[in-house]
């Protein structure tokens, strides 16, 4: 199967998860910076997922680049991951609608960490099928990055339950700063 169909797809729907993500921005009410400053937490939650979709799309192409093959385990692997990122709009809302409270970031949290969990499960299927010696599978051999994208979800939720909601987002912040560069060797493989 041809990798190619692959990336096409997942390139539209996360154009389309953008999209729909900026169409959940209030326009203000009225033309004054005063009423854009009310919905100043909105836009900082927008920029964030915003981000965190572009590091993921960015990632991505970069993993593809690595590929010559896929399988079925590859496109549901790969399906989880879109069905996680089609969850950005909805949780993005939320949170900007309650910034400060606990079911909006406990459910943003998860996703993040349901995001990253699926683009694990997307990594070790397509190191499975391209082979532990392939350029993905010497890549992924040992790459503590995918780990503590794992763990600082989970911890952020921890510290948002017992500490503040709003530490879910803080320490969430930390795994975009992890993936904000595309992995320098992919760079130098190709």
């Amino acid at each position: 199967m041809s990798k190619s169909r692959i990336e096409a797809f997942t390139d539209a729907v996360i154009a389309i998860v953008m999209t729909l993500l900026v169409l959940e921005l209030p326009i203000p009410k009225d033309a004054s910076w005063a009423a854009l400053g009310e919905d100043g937490h909105k836009l900082a939650i927008y920029f964030i997922s915003f981000i965190f979709l572009a590091i993921y799309w960015n990632n991505h192409h970069h993993l593809f680049q690595l590929v010559k093959r896929v399988d079925g385990v590859v496109l549901w692997a790969n399906n989880l991951l879109i069905l996680m990122m089609t969850l950005f709009p909805f949780t993005t809302a939320w949170v900007g609608e309650h910034p400060l409270a606990w079911p909006p970031q406990a459910l943003f949290g998860m996703l993040i960490l349901g995001t990253d969990v699926a683009y694990y499960l997307l990594v070790r299927a397509l190191v499975r099928v391209n082979g532990k010696q392939s350029p993905i599978g010497q890549l992924f051999n040992h790459y503590p990055k995918l780990k503590w994208s794992i763990v600082l979800p989970v911890l952020a939720l921890i510290a948002g339950a017992l500490i503040t909601p709003l530490a879910v987002l803080i320490v969430n912040v930390f795994v975009l700063l992890l993936w904000f560069i595309p992995e320098k060797k992919v760079e130098q493989t190709l």
